[in-house]
C-alpha cells in the first residue's frame, strides 16, 4: 500500500472535522479506557477559536461522552456517526425515527445474547446505535460479521452496518459522518469554507468520501494498511496533534 503524502499546514480559513478515537486519542482496549491528555481540551478550544467556530469533532462516541472526555471544551459536534449534532450555538440535531428505533430495540436483545454467548466479544449499547466489539477476540470477527448481516436483514435495512477496527456497529441507515459534514458545511460558520475532515478507520471513509467530493483536504491517521479515499496520511496521533498544533510533521 502507497504511503500517502503529508498533509499540507492546517489552514484557519478551512472547516475542520476531526474524529476522536485513532485520530486525537489512543484507541485503548475498551473505550472507557482511553486516556486524554491533560492539554489536550485546550487544543480543542484554541482550534475553535482559530477557525472563528468552523471546527467540529465527528465521531461514533455519543456527544454527551465527549464533553465528559474533553471538559471544559463544548463545541459543535456530531455524535453516534451523526445520530446527533450540536452546532455552534449550542442547538442540537437528532437524526431519529420510530421505525429505527423500533429495529434497534429488536436487535437490542439479540445482540444482548450473542456477545456472551462469544467469548471476547463485547457489546456497548450506545441507545441509539450498538457496537460489537471484538479486540479481545480477533478471531471472532466473522461472528460478528455474519451476527451484524443477519441483523440488518431482520432490520429490513432500516439498520446498516458500519466496519472499524475490530467493532462492528449497527446503526440507521440514515446515520453517516458523512452526512453529518454535509449538514455542518450549509451552516454558519461552516458555510463556504474549504473543509478538511481527520480519521483513521474505516467508519471515517465516507468522511473521506464527502471531503474529496467538495475537492477539500482528506487526512487518513494511521499506517498505510488499507486502502483509503483520503488524499493524505500522518502515521499515527502524535503526529496528528503536531499537525494541529501547527507543528511540522515531515
Amino acid at each position: 500500500m502507497a504511503t500517502l503524502s503529508p498533509p499540507p499546514p492546517l489552514d484557519p480559513n478551512w472547516a475542520l472535522f476531526v474524529d476522536v478515537d485513532g485520530t486525537l486519542l489512543e484507541i485503548a482496549a475498551q473505550p472507557e479506557a482511553v486516556r486524554v491528555p491533560a492539554n489536550l481540551p485546550a487544543l480543542l478550544e484554541r482550534l475553535q477559536n482559530r477557525h472563528q467556530g468552523a471546527f467540529a469533532l465527528v465521531s461514533g462516541r455519543s456527544i454527551a461522552a465527549l464533553d465528559r472526555l474533553f471538559h471544559p471544551w463544548r463545541g459543535a459536534a456530531a455524535g453516534l456517526h451523526g445520530g446527533e449534532r450540536r452546532r455552534v450555538d449550542g442547538s442540537c440535531v437528532e437524526n431519529d425515527g420510530d421505525e429505527a428505533a423500533a429495529a434497534l430495540a429488536r436487535v437490542r436483545s439479540a445482540a444482548a445474547a450473542f456477545a456472551p454467548a462469544n467469548s471476547g466479544v463485547r457489546l456497548e449499547d450506545k441507545g441509539r446505535t450498538l457496537a460489537l466489539h471484538y479486540r479481545a477476540a480477533p478471531e471472532r470477527g466473522p461472528d460478528v460479521a455474519r451476527f451484524a448481516k443477519q441483523a440488518v436483514a431482520d432490520s429490513g435495512q432500516t439498520l446498516r452496518a458500519i466496519d472499524g477496527k475490530l467493532v462492528v456497529e449497527l446503526v440507521p441507515r440514515g446515520y453517516g459522518k458523512g452526512r453529518a459534514i454535509a449538514a455542518f458545511l450549509v451552516e454558519p460558520p461552516f458555510r463556504g469554507r474549504r473543509p478538511a475532515f481527520l480519521g483513521d478507520d474505516l467508519t471515517d471513509e465516507e468522511g473521506f468520501a464527502e471531503i474529496e467530493r467538495r475537492h477539500g483536504v482528506s487526512i487518513r491517521v494511521g499506517p498505510p494498511d488499507a486502502a483509503t479515499r483520503a488524499s493524505y496520511g500522518l502515521p499515527d496521533v502524535a503526529a496528528t496533534l503536531d499537525w494541529l498544533e501547527g507543528r511540522s510533521t515531515r
